[in-house]
């Protein structure tokens, strides 16, 4: 029993994690970040963990059995759509405690490649932030990517109507929901016009008038395409810190 039965930790039991890192088969590991927020008036509040830990699901299954998912963090920093009820945030420097705790748990453990992989644009710059003191104080290879820098300009122009990504809960993101998890899409009752909506800064509510249309366009076979894309530029990031 040298090699993992999952992916994904938390389907594990122990002895599994023990025989596959004291083998030497179970080198790296990928911590998924997302968030707990809204996401428009048709997206899951959840969608942002959900799409990072998708990603990094498929990217450790191509390269089993090497690699874990962890358990993601599923509450991110998120401040700034707190006018909008439901979302949940941490503080900057909470979030990257606890970041930084999974990190050491993962290192405890004999694992020495841990590449975060993030689906909630807040949670970037907390991150980058403390990223090289994060190295310094583990001692460890650790990286961190947002899925969507797997991206280029010429594909989010072919593959996007609308030429944006990521655009909160906009083509982009609800085409990755159709693709991904469709029951997380719900335009059942949706009439944003006559919505109670409170949104304090008038460039946000803007933009949410504007994605809300936007992802109107989005179809499931877009966000495949864009899936695909990221599952294989988050596999090789991984294979290069694994060496």
């Amino acid at each position: 029993m040298s090699q993992i039965k999952s992916v994904l930790l938390w389907e594990n039991q122990r002895r599994y994690i023990r025989e596959a890192i004291d083998a030497g088969t179970l080198r790296g590991a990928i911590i998924p970040t997302g968030s707990t927020e809204q996401h428009n008036e048709h997206l899951a509040m959840i969608h942002d963990t959900a799409s990072a830990l998708h990603v990094s699901r498929l990217a450790a299954q191509k390269l089993f059995p090497e690699v874990i998912v962890t358990t993601p963090l599923a509450i991110g920093v998120s401040e700034h759509w707190m006018d909008h009820k439901g979302t949940l945030t941490l503080r900057a420097e909470v979030f990257g405690q606890v970041l930084y705790d999974v990190a050491d748990s993962l290192r405890r453990h004999g694992i020495e490649n841990v590449l975060i992989i993030n689906g909630h644009a807040g949670n970037a710059g907390p991150v980058h932030e403390r990223l090289e003191g994060f190295r310094e104080q583990l001692g460890i290879n650790l990286d961190f990517h947002s899925y969507w820098e797997a991206y280029s300009p010429e594909l989010v122009q072919e593959q996007m109507e609308t030429g944006r990504c990521p655009g909160h809960a906009a083509e982009f993101e609800t085409a990755f929901a159709w693709a991904a998890f469709p029951e997380n899409v719900d335009w059942d009752g949706v009439d944003y016009d006559n919505a109670k909506l409170t949104i304090s800064n008038p460039q946000q509510a803007e933009d949410d008038r504007m994605y809300h249309h936007d992802a109107k366009v989005a179809t499931a076979e877009k966000g495949q395409a864009m899936i695909d894309v990221a599952v294989d530029w988050v596999a090789e990031q991984m294979q290069e810190m694994m060496g």
